[in-house]
């Protein structure tokens, strides 16, 4: 059954509804189709947080440390166009709590790449194969993710980027910490859709306080009018000094 359900996976690469209706209506997987690294919802070390999720993946192919996963994660993302404010602001937090938690952000430019190049141990979720860097500009940063650390796609190797992958990924970036931070977000950023799926998963969301004439951060003072954690200076020094499991 595993195997198959990773070849489903492949065959409708990596579509959430293709390979629900597939089990469903109970279609046989192509068995010329080569099995591909993966973790599937069946397997023991599955992650329990995703298990929460609406639409909980089928199934999750990587490339790295995938005992990265069984760690305690926090997640932080933010704009692809930070400002000098959002890029310090971000550099101080990864460097109190980087020790403490596996990271978990998105790769894009910008904030996420900042995330994964400043820490040793995070986790970066893609919107297409993990064959392909998108965006190019990460090349390097993609390099040394697959050596070092760990990437994960419920796209199958050879799924191009879609538009609409990333919107429905974020729900994993949310679901796989306890805490999200988001670190600058203007109103219509991508970011405000993880803190979105956060917040209906009951996950504490933090986000950096701006002046209130800063468009670049208005997306950040919304969540927080919303009911998100503020972060400033002494919030992360507390968010460093957390406990696992409070």
């Amino acid at each position: 059954m595993r195997n198959r359900l990773i070849r489903l996976a492949i065959a409708h690469r990596g579509n959430y509804g293709a390979i629900k209706k597939a089990l469903e209506n109970r279609e046989e997987a192509d068995q010329t189709i080569r099995i591909q690294r993966a973790v599937t919802i069946l397997d023991q070390d599955y992650p329990d947080r995703l298990r929460q999720l609406k639409y909980p993946p089928y199934v999750l192919f990587y490339i790295g440390n995938k005992q990265l996963l069984e760690e305690k994660c926090l997640s932080i993302v933010g704009t692809r166009e930070p400002s000098y404010y959002g890029i310090h602001a971000t550099r101080e937090l990864v460097s109190l709590v980087k020790d403490r938690y596996v990271l978990v952000s998105g790769m894009a430019r910008g904030i996420d790449a900042l995330v994964h190049g400043e820490a040793e141990r995070t986790i970066g979720i893609l919107g297409n194969g993990l064959n392909y860097d998108y965006p190019a500009c990460n090349s390097e940063l993609y390099r040394y993710m697959r050596e070092k650390q760990l990437l994960i796609s419920e796209y199958p190797l050879d799924t191009r980027p879609q538009r609409y992958h990333f919107p429905f990924r974020n729900r994993l970036i949310a679901a796989l910490s306890d805490d999200v931070v988001v670190m600058q977000a203007g109103r219509n950023s991508g970011s405000l859709l993880t803190a979105n799926e956060a917040f209906k998963l009951n996950r504490r969301v933090h986000a950096l306080v701006y002046p209130y004439d800063d468009v670049s951060g208005q997306g950040c003072n919304e969540l927080i009018s919303r009911g998100a954690l503020m972060l400033d200076g002494k919030s992360f020094v507390r968010l460093a000094e957390k406990k696992s499991g409070s």
